[in-house]
C-alpha cells in the first residue's frame, strides 16, 4: 500500500470513529485547545474563511475535544509573521497563505503560488499523489514546522491599475503592490515592488503611496473596496494559478498530537481544500459582471505580455532555483508533473475558447 493510500485510509478511519456515536469514543479523544492566527479576515470570503470552517469540523468530528480559537489578523501576532512565529513556538499553530517566508525559506514561495505553474486541481494532485506533500515536509523541517495543506484557491486577478497597460513598457517606475515569486518577476519590468497588508491596499491607491495592486479574487478585491480607486482589472491570474493556504503548527507540539488527532487535522484540512476551492469557484463569475456594472474595465492581458511575462518568469526560476538547491528540487517536481499532465489537460476537457464561441454565446 502505497504512502498516500495508507494517510487517506487512517484519516478516513479516524473520521467515523470521531463521528460515531458510541459510547466512550468521543472521551477516548485527547483535548487540544489552540489559539490560531490567522494572515487574512476571516471576513474575506473565499479567502479568509476556510480555516473558521475546518475548526467547525474539527470540533464536530472531535464532539468538542478539539477547539481551535481563531485569532484575526494583528490581534495576537503580525499577519505576516506567523511561520516565524510558529517556528519559534511562541504560538502552537498558524494560518497563512505560504509565501510570506520566502525570505528564509525560498522554496515556501513555490506551494503558495507558482506563476505559470499548477492550478488548484493539478496542485492537490501534484501534492497528494505526486510528492508534493513529501517534498513540503522535508523544506519546512529544518524550520521545526509541520504545515498542513488547508486550503487553495482558484487564480487572483493579475491586478488593479489605475490606467490601461497597452504593453509592458507601461510598468516601467510603476508602485505595485505584489508577494511571493510574482512580485520578483515584475520586479524585472521595472517596477518598484512593494509588500503590503490587504487592510492597508485601498489607502495606499487611493493616495498615490501605489500606482496599481494584486490582491485576491474578485470576491476579495470586492470587499476591500478596489474597484472604486481603479478601474483597470487585469486578468488572467498568470502570477498565481492557485492560491495555497496551510495550518502550520510547530514540530514538537505536532509530534506530541496522538495518532487519532493527527489523522483528525489532516482530513478536516482535507475538507477544506475542498471547500475553499468549491466556494471560490462558485461566486467569482457574479462578481465580474458587478465590477463592469461599477464602470470597471476587465480586461486580460494579450498574447505578446503574457509572454513576456513567462520569458521573465522562465529567468528568475532559473536564478533561483541556482541560489538554492531545495526551490530547485521543488519547481522541478511540480513542472514534471505539469508536463506530465499536458495532455490530459489539452485533450481531456473541452477548449476554453471553443466552450466560449459555442456554448456561452449561444445561450
Amino acid at each position: 500500500m502505497s504512502k498516500i493510500s495508507k494517510f487517506l485510509g487512517a484519516t478516513a478511519i479516524a473520521g467515523v470513529a470521531a463521528a460515531a456515536v458510541l459510547p466512550g469514543v468521543a472521551g477516548a479523544q485527547e483535548k487540544i485547545r489552540w489559539q490560531v492566527p490567522i494572515s487574512f479576515a476571516s471576513t474575506l470570503t473565499a479567502l479568509g474563511d476556510t480555516l473558521p470552517f475546518v475548526a467547525e469540523q474539527l470540533s464536530a468530528m472531535s464532539d468538542g475535544n478539539i477547539t481551535l480559537q481563531i485569532a484575526e489578523p494583528g490581534t495576537v501576532v503580525p499577519a505576516l509573521s506567523i511561520f516565524e512565529n510558529v517556528s519559534t513556538g511562541a504560538i502552537d499553530a498558524g494560518y497563512s497563505w505560504m509565501g510570506y517566508e520566502i525570505g528564509q525559506v525560498p522554496a515556501s514561495a513555490l506551494f503558495g503560488a507558482t506563476p505559470f505553474g499548477l492550478e488548484s486541481t493539478d496542485f492537490m494532485a501534484w501534492m497528494y499523489f505526486h510528492g508534493g506533500r513529501e517534498l513540503l515536509n522535508e523544506t519546512f523541517a529544518p524550520y521545526n514546522v509541520y504545515p498542513i495543506p488547508c486550503g487553495t484557491i482558484s487564480p487572483e486577478a493579475a491586478g488593479w491599475f489605475k490606467n490601461e497597460i497597452t504593453s509592458v513598457d507601461d510598468l516601467k517606475g510603476m508602485k505595485f503592490r505584489a508577494a511571493g515569486i510574482g512580485g520578483d518577476i515584475m520586479g524585472e519590468f521595472g517596477m518598484s515592488v512593494t509588500l503590503l497588508p490587504g487592510g492597508e491596499l485601498y489607502q495606499a491607491l487611493e493616495t498615490g503611496v501605489l500606482d496599481a495592486t494584486e490582491f485576491s479574487l474578485p470576491t476579495v478585491d470586492k470587499q476591500l473596496g478596489f474597484f472604486q480607486v481603479a478601474k483597470n482589472y487585469y486578468l488572467p491570474g498568470w502570477h498565481q494559478p492557485s492560491t495555497n493556504q496551510f495550518l502550520y503548527v510547530n514540530l514538537d507540539v505536532w509530534n506530541g498530537l496522538e495518532e487519532p488527532t493527527k489523522a483528525l487535522f489532516e482530513g478536516a484540512c482535507m475538507a477544506g481544500m475542498t471547500y475553499s476551492i468549491a466556494r471560490a469557484e462558485a461566486l467569482q463569475g457574479a462578481v465580474l459582471k458587478e465590477f463592469e456594472a461599477e464602470g470597471v474595465q476587465v480586461r486580460q492581458y494579450d498574447d505578446a505580455t503574457l509572454k513576456a511575462f513567462y520569458d521573465a518568469t522562465k529567468k528568475v526560476m532559473e536564478r533561483k532555483s541556482a541560489e538554492d538547491a531545495q526551490f530547485g528540487k521543488v519547481y522541478a517536481s511540480m513542472m514534471a508533473f505539469q508536463e506530465e499532465l499536458a495532455p490530459w489537460k489539452e485533450k481531456g476537457y473541452l477548449p476554453r475558447d471553443w466552450l466560449r464561441e459555442n456554448v456561452y454565446e449561444a445561450q
